[in-house]
C-alpha cells in the first residue's frame, strides 16, 4: 500500500484540476487571491523547496475544440508522460491516451469524436499512426513500421480518409500519402524527395497545398488537386525564402500565409492568389515577426501571433472587412490557438512566473476563462520574478537581445550567474515559465539568456550571420555576453556557468574550447561536439537540412575546425554531459566522445546517459534525476565558500 499510495501523491503532485464546480476558486497564479497568513504552522520567511518540487509543477497544452464548441482536447504529461485528455461534461480531465512513453502529437477530425495519434518509443521519434476514439480511448495502430517516421496528418471533412507523409520507402525522403481509414489501406500521392509535408486543404476537400524545405530556412509550397493529381508550384522565388501559415479562403481561390520574401525579411501576414502567384503582403511596414496564423472553420476571422522581443501578441480580425476584434487582456506567451463554429476560442498562456494552462476567449462576449488549473507543488508563485529584456553590443558592434534574470532580492555586486544558450540554431529564447531558473533565482543565482546572431524571430538576415563559416561569431557574441555581465557588475569570473541544449549544447562545449577556463561549470545536454560525425550519423532525413546550416560534408577540414572534440585538451572547465541513448538527431555517440577525451586529459567530466530517451530528457523520472544533478554541479562550482 505504501507503494501505491506514493505513486499517486507523485502524479497528483502535477495534477492539473479543470473547473469541478467548487464553490471560491483559489488561484494563485492569476493573482486572484493571496496565500493566507500560515506563518504559525509553517514559520516566517520564503519557502524554497528543492529542485524535484520546482520540476513537479503542472502544464496542460495543445487544446483543440470540437465545432460546436462542447468537446475540449488538450495534452498533459502529470501521469510523468504527455498524453491526451478530453475535459468531461463535469468539468474533469478524462485521460483518453494510455502509451508507455506518451504520444508525440495528436490531430483531431473533423467530427471531434476521432484523433490520429503520433506515437513513438523511447525518444526515437519515429512516430507511429493510432487512430484514438476520443469518448473511450479505444485505439488501434493504423501503421506498424517502427524505424520509420509518420506525421504531417491532415484529416478529410468526411473523417473517412486521412493525408499523412511518411520515410517509408528509403528513410531519407518523405512521400506523401492518403489512407482510408476504414481498411487502413493507404496510397502515395506525391512521390517527391526531401522533406515534404501537408499544409492545408480547401474547404470542398478537392485542394491541398504541401510545403518542401530544402533547409531550415528555405521551402515552397505546392498545390496539388486531389481529382487529377497534378501539382503547381506555387512560390518560386530566388534566394531563402520561408513560407508558413497556409489557410485556403472560404471560395478556395487564396491562400493566407506568412512569409519573409519582403524588403524587411520578416516572416508577415500574406495573400497568395492561386491563379496569378502573386503575393500580397497585408501589413508590409510592420516591424515584428508574424509567428503563427490561423482561421476560423468557415474563414471569416483570422487570428495571428507577432513575436515581439520575445513575447507574443495575439491579434484577431474579421477577414472581409479587416476590423479588429477584442482580445484578451494576458500579457506573456499567448499560443496554442483553436476555433469552434461560434465566437469562442481556446488558448494557451504562460509567462515567466505562470506555468502554461488553457483558456477560453470569446470575442464577442469578452469573456475570458481559465480552464485548467496546473498545480504548482505547493509552492506559491508570488515568489517567482520577470526577467528584464536587455541589448549589449557584441565584439563587432553587433546589438545582441537577452533576457536578464536576477533573485528578488538581489541588491548589488557580484553573484554566481548562468548563462543559458537556446537550441536551434535557429531557435530563440523567449520568456517562458522555466522551473529550474525560478529555483536558481529563489538560490541566489542569477540567468542570463542572449539570442545570440543566428537566432529566430529578428528576420531572415540577422537569422544568417551564423552561417556556415560564420559560425564562431555567434560564440562570440556569447562571450560578449558573459563579458557584458561582468563589466555591469552582476557576476565575475569564477562564478559564471554555461548550459544549453542540442545546438546549445554545442555552443556550451564551443565556449569552453573556445575561452579555455573562462567559464566555472559547463553542462552539455544533447550537443553536437563533433560535426563530422554528426552530419555522418544523424538521421539521412535531416542530414541535408543541416549541411544548408553548418557546412557540407566536403568541407571536412572546415567542420574539424569548429568542432570541440578537436580542442578538448584544452577544457578546464568541470563539464556535465547529458544525452538519450536513443536520441536520432544529435546521435549519443557525441557524448561518449566528449566524455572519453576529457577522461583521457584527467579533466573534470560526469555523464548522465539515458536509454529510454531520445533528444532530450522527457520522462519525469529522468528530469527529476537530471535537474537535481544540475543544481548540485553548479552549487559545487559557482558559489563561493
Amino acid at each position: 500500500m505504501k507503494k501505491t499510495a506514493g505513486m499517486l501523491a507523485a502524479a497528483l503532485s502535477v495534477l492539473i484540476l479543470v473547473g469541478c464546480g467548487v464553490t471560491e476558486e483559489v488561484d494563485y497564479a492569476s493573482g486572484e487571491k493571496t496565500s493566507p497568513d500560515m506563518t504559525a504552522y509553517f514559520g516566517s520567511g520564503t519557502y524554497i523547496p528543492d529542485i524535484e518540487t520546482f520540476m513537479q509543477i503542472g502544464w496542460t497544452s495543445v487544446p483543440d475544440i470540437s465545432r460546436d464548441g462542447h468537446r475540449i482536447f488538450f495534452e498533459t504529461g502529470f501521469t510523468g508522460v504527455t498524453q491526451l485528455y478530453r475535459l468531461t461534461d463535469a468539468g474533469w480531465p478524462s485521460q483518453i491516451t494510455m502509451f508507455p512513453d506518451g504520444i508525440d502529437w495528436y490531430s483531431l477530425s473533423y467530427s471531434a469524436d476521432l484523433a490520429v495519434v503520433g506515437a513513438s518509443v523511447g525518444g526515437s521519434e519515429q512516430s507511429q499512426l493510432h487512430l484514438v476514439d476520443t469518448y473511450t480511448g479505444r485505439t488501434r495502430q493504423l501503421i506498424d513500421m517502427p524505424d520509420i517516421q509518420f506525421g504531417s496528418v491532415i484529416w478529410n471533412h468526411d473523417d473517412k480518409f486521412i493525408y499523412f507523409r511518411s520515410n517509408m520507402e528509403n528513410k531519407r525522403d518523405f512521400k506523401l500519402y492518403r489512407m482510408t481509414l476504414a481498411t487502413g489501406d493507404y496510397e502515395k500521392l506525391v512521390d517527391t524527395e526531401g522533406w515534404n509535408g501537408w499544409g492545408g486543404i480547401s474547404l470542398d476537400g478537392r485542394k491541398l497545398v504541401y510545403y518542401k524545405a530544402t533547409s531550415n530556412v528555405n521551402s515552397d509550397l505546392y498545390l496539388y488537386d486531389v481529382e487529377t493529381g497534378a501539382t503547381d508550384h506555387l512560390t518560386p522565388h530566388e534566394g531563402d525564402v520561408s513560407y508558413g501559415g497556409v489557410y485556403f479562403s472560404a471560395d478556395g481561390s487564396k491562400l493566407y500565409i506568412t512569409s519573409n520574401d519582403n524588403e524587411q525579411g520578416l516572416a508577415l501576414r500574406a495573400v497568395l492568389d492561386i491563379a496569378t502567384k502573386e503575393i500580397t503582403f497585408t501589413d508590409p511596414d510592420a516591424q515584428w515577426e508574424v509567428e503563427s496564423l490561423g482561421m476560423t472553420p468557415d474563414r471569416t476571422v483570422m487570428y495571428w501571433i507577432i513575436n515581439e522581443d520575445g513575447y507574443a501578441r495575439l491579434h484577431l480580425t474579421e477577414v472581409e472587412t479587416g476590423r479588429e476584434l477584442p482580445i484578451p487582456d494576458l500579457n506573456g506567451i499567448i499560443g496554442g490557438i483553436a476555433f469552434s463554429e461560434s465566437s469562442k476560442m481556446l488558448l494557451t498562456f504562460n509567462s515567466p512566473t505562470q506555468t502554461t494552462d488553457v483558456w477560453s476567449w470569446d470575442w464577442k462576449t469578452k469573456k475570458l476563462d481559465k480552464l485548467t488549473h496546473s498545480v504548482y507543488a505547493g509552492i506559491d508563485p508570488s515568489i517567482f520574478t520577470d526577467p528584464q529584456l536587455i541589448k549589449y553590443k557584441s565584439f563587432d558592434g553587433l546589438e545582441i537581445p537577452g533576457f536578464l534574470y536576477l533573485p528578488a532580492d538581489y541588491k548589488g555586486g557580484p553573484i554566481p550567474f548562468v548563462m543559458d544558450i537556446h537550441g536551434g540554431p535557429e531557435g530563440q529564447f523567449r520568456p517562458y515559465f522555466n522551473r529550474h531558473f525560478q529555483y536558481l533565482l529563489l538560490n541566489g543565482f542569477g540567468v542570463f539568456a542572449p539570442n545570440v546572431r543566428g537566432s529566430d524571430g529578428y528576420g531572415k538576415e540577422y537569422l544568417a550571420m551564423d552561417n556556415y563559416k560564420n559560425r564562431l561569431k555567434s560564440v562570440k557574441d556569447m562571450k560578449a555576453g558573459a563579458d557584458w555581465l561582468i563589466e555591469s557588475g552582476y557576476t565575475e569570473q569564477g562564478m559564471i556557468g554555461v548550459k544549453g541544449g542540442s545546438y546549445g549544447g554545442y555552443m556550451t562545449m564551443a565556449a569552453i574550447t573556445e575561452y579555455p577556463g573562462f567559464f566555472s561549470a559547463a553542462i552539455n545536454s544533447v550537443g553536437i561536439v563533433n560535426f563530422v560525425t554528426f552530419l555522418e550519423n544523424t538521421s539521412s532525413y535531416r542530414r541535408y537540412l543541416r549541411e544548408a546550416e553548418y557546412g557540407p560534408l566536403t568541407d571536412k577540414e572546415f567542420l574539424k575546425s569548429i568542432s570541440p572534440i578537436h580542442k578538448a585538451d584544452l577544457i578546464e572547465t568541470p563539464l556535465l554531459v547529458v544525452h538519450g541513448e536513443n536520441d536520432p538527431r544529435v546521435p549519443v555517440d557525441e557524448a561518449r566522445q566528449i566524455i572519453r577525451a576529457i577522461e583521457r586529459k584527467g579533466g573534470v567530466v560526469e555523464g548522465l546517459i539515458y536509454p529510454d530517451e531520445g533528444h532530450g530528457i522527457g520522462k519525469l523520472k529522468n528530469r527529476l534525476i537530471f535537474y537535481r544533478k544540475m543544481i548540485e554541479f553548479f552549487d559545487e562550482h559557482l558559489k563561493k565558500n
